[in-house]
């Protein structure tokens, strides 16, 4: 969905077109997308058009950097839990 919003703003009924999914249950996705503040929403005419707001990505790189270092520290553990297993 963020893939879509970055090219242009769209409708709930665009977005649909694109995923398997109900135009409801891209509204809850969207809700939650309008609540985190990662995009706007504006009414034009019966549609609601939503625009994504890039910056506000940053925020979100920001806080998944802590899990990726995580999940780092975890696989390069197993990684070499499997390498002195192998050698034995």
């Amino acid at each position: 969905m963020l893939d879509l919003l970055i090219e242009t703003d769209r409708s709930v009924h665009t977005l649909a077109g694109h995923f398997q999914m109900s135009r409801p249950a891209v509204s809850q996705h969207l809700r939650i997308l309008l609540d985190a503040g990662l995009v706007t929403e504006q009414r034009r005419g019966r549609e609601r058009h939503y625009h994504l707001i890039p910056d506000r990505l940053g925020e979100v790189r920001d806080w998944m950097a802590q899990y990726e270092r995580f999940w780092d520290d975890r696989l390069q553990r197993l990684q070499n839990l499997l390498s002195k297993k192998d050698e034995e």
